[in-house]
C-alpha cells in the first residue's frame, strides 16, 4: 500500500500565537509530517453566545467562560493564515484547515487556494455547510465520530450532489438521487476520503473500534483513515496497520499549555515516534504475496537444512535411518526428499556430515 498521508493536527493549540503556531508548523515539519492541519472559523457563526462547552472543555479551560468566550480567542485572521501559509512553504510541508462555516470555506479556498478541505465530525450533519465544500470541487476528508452509517450515507449523498453540479433544487430526495447515480458515485470515488473517529479527548481505549473502518470501507467503497484522539500513538500505528490511507492526530508544543485541546494532545517527540512508527508499519505491509523476501533468501542456505551422513556410508550401502540425517548448511539435497533416498544404493563413499549427492 502507499504510505498514508499524515495530518499533524495543530487545531486550536496555537492560543491565538502566530508565535506558538509557526512553532507548532515547525514540530510538524520536523517530525516529517505530511500536512500540519490548523481551524478557520469566526466564532459569531460558529457557536450562539449561550452554548454550552464539552464536557473535556470545562475540565482544560475556565469553567466560568462560555464556549463563545473560549473559541473567540482561538480565532486566525485572513493575515494569519497568509502568514502561516508562507510558513508552511519555507517548512516543506502543506498546510491545512478546517472550515466550520461558508465563508471560511470562500477564504481558503478563494484567496489561499488551499488544495483539500477536511470536514470535521461536528458538520456531518450540516447539509449547507457540506454542500459548499462539494461545490467548491476540492478533495475532501470527512470526519464520522458520533456517526452512524446511516448518517454518513446521508452526508455523501450531500456530497454527490455537490460535486455533480446536478441543476436540481438540493433536497433530501435530490441527495438520495445523487448518491445513487453512477456519476454520483464516481465523483465520491474521486474526491472523498472517510475517516473513522470517536469523538472524546481522550478517547478510551475501548471506545475506538477500528474495525469499524473495515466496515465503512465495505459499505461506501471509498479510501477509509483514521483521527486519532486516543493517549499515546499505539492506536494510529495500529490503525496504519489495518490499512488507515489518512491519519490524524492533534499535537501541541507542550501539554500543559492552557486551552481545550492540549491535554489530549501529542508533543513534539511523540509525534516524530508516531510519523517514524507508521511509516515502518506502512514499509512492513507489502504486497501480501508470500514469497522469499529478498533480504532474506542469502539466509536459506545457513538456516535451513540438507540430507547428511550421520556417520561414514561405504559406496554400496542402503541409506537408512541409522545413517541419513539432516543438517546445516541447506546446499544440498533439501530434506523433503529424506524418505525418497531410504532403501537406495549409495553410489560413493561419505564421510560423516558430508552432504549427500546423489
Amino acid at each position: 500500500m502507499d504510505r498514508p498521508y499524515i495530518i499533524a493536527e495543530a487545531g486550536v493549540n496555537h492560543n491565538g500565537s502566530l508565535a506558538i503556531a509557526k512553532q507548532l508548523i515547525d514540530a510538524a515539519a520536523e517530525a516529517g509530517a505530511d500536512a500540519v492541519k490548523f481551524q478557520t472559523f469566526k466564532a459569531e457563526r460558529l457557536v450562539s453566545h449561550s452554548a454550552p462547552k464539552a464536557e473535556y472543555q470545562t475540565k482544560t479551560t475556565d469553567s466560568l467562560e462560555s464556549q463563545f468566550e473560549m473559541i473567540k480567542k482561538l480565532e486566525l485572521d485572513k493575515e494569519g493564515h497568509k502568514q502561516l501559509i508562507e510558513h508552511c512553504c519555507y517548512r516543506g510541508i502543506q498546510f491545512l484547515s478546517t472550515p466550520f462555516d461558508s465563508e471560511s470555506i470562500d477564504l481558503l479556498v478563494k484567496v489561499f487556494s488551499v488544495p483539500l478541505i477536511k470536514l470535521p465530525s461536528g458538520e456531518i450533519t450540516n447539509a449547507p455547510l457540506l454542500l459548499k465544500a462539494a461545490q467548491t470541487g476540492r478533495p475532501i476528508i470527512l470526519s464520522t465520530g458520533m456517526s452512524t452509517l446511516g448518517e454518513i450515507e446521508s452526508a455523501l449523498g450531500v456530497l454527490a450532489f455537490g460535486f455533480t453540479n446536478l441543476s436540481e433544487k438540493p433536497s433530501i430526495r435530490a441527495f438520495n438521487n445523487a448518491y445513487r447515480s453512477e456519476i454520483g458515485q464516481q465523483a465520491l470515488k474521486e474526491k472523498v476520503t472517510l475517516l473513522h473517529c470517536t469523538t472524546e479527548y481522550p478517547a478510551p481505549f475501548e471506545d475506538v473500534n477500528l474495525r469499524a473502518m473495515d466496515t465503512m470501507r465495505a459499505a461506501f467503497g471509498l479510501p477509509v483513515g483514521f483521527s486519532d484522539h486516543t493517549p499515546g500513538i499505539a492506536i494510529a500505528v495500529a490503525a496504519a496497520a489495518r490499512g488507515a490511507v489518512v491519519i490524524e492526530k492533534h499535537f501541541t508544543i507542550d501539554r500543559n499549555l492552557p486551552g481545550p485541546d492540549h491535554k489530549a494532545s501529542l508533543e513534539p517527540h511523540e509525534l516524530n515516534l508516531m510519523v517514524q512508527s507508521i511509516r515502518q508499519v506502512a514499509a512492513s505491509l507489502g504486497t501480501g504475496f508470500k514469497i522469499p523476501a529478498k533480504s532474506e533468501m542469502k539466509n536459506m542456505i545457513v538456516a535451513r537444512k540438507s540430507l547428511t551422513a550421520a556417520k561414514t556410508i561405504k559406496i554400496g550401502e542402503f541409506f537408512a535411518e541409522d545413517n541419513l540425517t539432516t543438517k546445516r548448511p541447506g546446499s544440498g539435497i533439501p530434506p523433503m526428499h529424506y524418505w525418497d533416498l531410504m532403501g537406495k544404493v549409495s553410489n560413493k563413499d561419505y564421510l560423516q556430515d558430508e552432504l549427500i549427492n546423489i
